[in-house]
């Protein structure tokens, strides 16, 4: 089975989220079941020159892009046994960063024609395109329109990864005409009409064999008036077509007892000790008091609303009343940055607000705290709550999409779960939930099972992975 995995960014290329470790750990996952996965995108401008000097120039031709002519070009890369093409095209991708552009509509139009011209020069016969997000799933609707007569073409079965339903690439009627050369046909609520534009992610809904979304609970959700961003009717209406499918984490890369960015070494065996030491060292290196009594409560996010801040913003001062110390590593509205840096002038003692991003200190935070907080508003799958239990820093949650698939509230009477949720979005919740927590930490039997319970569940794509193999099998049925 060839698969052919059409994303916008992969790691370790170009990552500006979630997205990007999927690009790089699924396919991962898939070829060690037998899947020959190979995965296409950009080549940005923005790649490091460590890859892109090693990249072989395999061929080049042409893609029509409306009424024009542009030139593409093939380049290989085999990274960590995953054979990676990338689409060269200077005038499009050879910018600093990869999104937020007037001509985004055009580049990712460009990019997924591109994808659909490559079948025929890829040494590579293709059974099915896995497409991902907005950015490629026009893709489904050009193999429909441009090439159903075409013998390399007719075959290919398309899925569609739904990562995050708000972003569904709505741009001007035009582009239709002008860039993806849809006729007038195609301008209907049937098809790729949403309100008095097109949306290309409607489109891949409605052209896709497969639609698949990040989480069980978010398939359900995005039905829904509340999550639906405007499309719930039409994934209403689609029955069965749309699946959830949790995402992984790559075990090799979150490992606690190889990752080379924390203080101490440790397992699910030897954690109790280690993973105090990882806690003292930070507490130490943030100028926070050092003791094992306080809580140490880390959060690594996008500072949003999206991200539940705005709930944390209503309980922070009555939380730094009990014995906590608060890590922040990230950034985002500068209301919830400026909020934190006062409160961390305000509360030295209990707050270390950094406000950027660094993969060393996230994971120091993954592997010194003993919560992990992620309240989020949605979160179509999560991957912080699986880094957090990877590392045994026990996650206190909302119960929204992947974060409900992912976290078993811990009971104190069968002394299941590993983790603390709430469900309804109330700073009240939120506060009882987290001295409920609190409580439980007290008891040293209870917590060290909570968190042994954390570190042994297997959040790794290896699941997840034969749960797409299955879908693939069915369609090529």
């Amino acid at each position: 089975m060839n698969v052919l995995f059409a994303v916008s960014e992969a790691f370790p290329f170009a990552k500006t989220g979630g997205l990007a470790d999927v690009a790089y750990s699924l396919p991962k996952a898939l070829r060690k079941l037998g899947v020959d996965v190979r995965v296409i995108m950009p080549k940005y401008g923005d790649i490091p020159s460590d890859y892109s000097t090693k990249m072989k120039h395999l061929c080049h031709f042409t893609v029509p892009v409306g009424w024009r002519n542009q030139y593409c070009g093939i380049e290989y890369l085999n990274f960590d046994g995953v054979p990676f093409y990338f689409i060269d095209n200077e005038y499009y991708f050879k910018r600093p960063g990869y999104y937020g552009y007037y001509d985004d509509g055009e580049r990712f139009s460009y990019f997924s024609r591109a994808v659909c011209e490559a079948i025929y020069h890829l040494d590579f016969d293709v059974d099915i395109i896995h497409v991902n997000d907005w950015h490629t799933s026009v893709i489904p609707v050009l193999l429909k329109a441009h090439y159903s007569h075409s013998p390399k073409h007719q075959k290919i079965k398309t899925v569609l990864t739904i990562h995050n339903l708000r972003y569904q690439g709505v741009f001007p009627k035009e582009v239709m005409y002008d860039l993806l050369s849809l006729p007038d046909e195609y301008f209907d609520e049937n098809k790729l009409k949403f309100y008095d534009a097109i949306s290309f992610l409607k489109g891949g809904i409605i052209f896709a064999d497969k639609v698949v979304t990040v989480s069980k609970t978010y398939a359900n959700e995005i039905r829904t008036l509340s999550y639906g961003e405007g499309l719930h009717g039409l994934l209403s209406g689609i029955g069965d077509k749309l699946i959830g499918i949790v995402n992984g984490i790559d075990y090799e890369v979150y490992n606690p007892a190889t990752d080379k960015f924390i203080f101490v070494n440790y397992d699910a065996n030897t954690f109790e000790r280690r993973k105090k030491e990882n806690k003292f060292r930070l507490q130490q290196m943030l100028n926070l008091p050092v003791s094992d009594e306080i809580v140490l409560i880390g959060m690594v996010s996008r500072l949003t609303k999206e991200k539940g801040i705005d709930l944390i913003e209503r309980i922070l001062r009555r939380l730094l009343t009990l014995p906590v110390q608060l890590v922040i590593l990230g950034a985002g509205d500068y209301h919830y940055e400026q909020m934190f840096k006062h409160y961390a002038s305000a509360y030295p003692s209990e707050v270390s607000a950094n406000i950027c991003y660094s993969e060393e200190l996230a994971r120091k935070i993954y592997a010194g705290s003993d919560m992990y907080l992620m309240p989020s508003l949605v979160e179509p799958c999560g991957i912080s709550q699986l880094i957090a239990m990877r590392y045994g820093s026990v996650p206190i949650v909302r119960e929204t999409g992947g974060l409900k698939d992912t976290v078993k509230p811990y009971n104190q009477f069968t002394c299941e779960g590993w983790g603390f949720s709430f469900a309804n979005y109330d700073p009240a919740e939120l506060f009882a939930i987290i001295k409920y927590a609190l409580s439980i930490y007290s008891d040293k039997a209870q917590w060290r099972s909570i968190v042994y319970q954390a570190m042994t569940r297997d959040n790794s794509w290896n699941v997840s992975a034969i749960e797409y193999n299955r879908v693939y099998e069915q369609l090529l049925k």
